[in-house]
């Protein structure tokens, strides 16, 4: 059974969330404050973490830090804050994810099935399905329907090697400027769009609505298998 912390300091949220989520088979146990963040998931081990920014302690951005100190369990943020540098803050302190407040109950759950069924790297699969494209990350090659060779060039699949690595996750505009390109280009979001678009057009079968090499406007990008 999948293990669910919820930190939030709203009863209700706490309440509507164990509620929801225990009725979907989920093992859930909530906190209110980021101390209780840290603790629990210290002494529980859970399989996600959501969270809030807002806290009465402390900053949830500072709780993020905090976890990615020594653990890799994925964060899902559920926050009021729906400023983009809230945002991207958050995704560059470590977390998975960023659901804003007021929020839909099924487009959470949605958020947690797809962070909760990501391999880990080291068991990840060497080849990954994109649509109707095959891409073999150990040979780093692409191939089409029948067969067919795709080209990309070096920028390309290291930004698509990125997202694939990591499916269902949201990676920031800033992490990927500054792993793909170097961290002297991390404001060159121009960058992104003209390869994101560039590989959309190789690999999505409407690129104009990509139903897996997905924008999250003012955040970044992530790959939906």
């Amino acid at each position: 059974m999948t293990r669910v912390l919820v930190v939030d300091d709203s009863p209700q949220i706490l309440a509507t969330l164990r509620l929801n989520l225990r009725a979907r088979h989920y093992e859930v146990q909530v906190a209110p404050n980021g101390a209780g963040a840290l603790t629990g998931t210290a002494e529980w081990h859970p399989d996600l973490v959501i969270l809030d920014l807002g806290l009465p302690d402390l900053d949830g951005v500072e709780v993020i830090r905090g976890l990615r100190g020594w653990t890799e369990v994925p964060i899902i943020v559920l926050s009021g804050r729906a400023g983009s540098a809230d945002k991207v803050d958050a995704l560059d302190a470590g977390a998975d994810d960023y659901v804003t407040k007021p929020f839909g109950v099924d487009e959470l759950l949605a958020r947690i099935r797809a962070i909760t069924r990501r391999v880990p790297a080291d068991d990840a699969p060497s080849v990954v399905e994109v649509g109707r494209h095959s891409v073999d990350l150990a040979g780093k090659i692409v191939y089409g329907p029948a067969e067919t060779r795709v080209h990309l060039t070096p920028t390309e699949w290291g930004l698509l090697e990125m997202l694939l690595r990591n499916p269902g996750k949201l990676i920031s505009q800033r992490r990927i400027l500054a792993e793909v390109w170097s961290p002297n280009h991390v404001a060159e979001t121009n960058y992104l769009r003209v390869y994101m678009a560039a590989l959309r057009r190789k690999l999505e079968d409407d690129p104009s609505r990509p139903r897996h090499l997905i924008t999250e406007p003012g955040m970044g990008y992530r790959f939906e298998p």
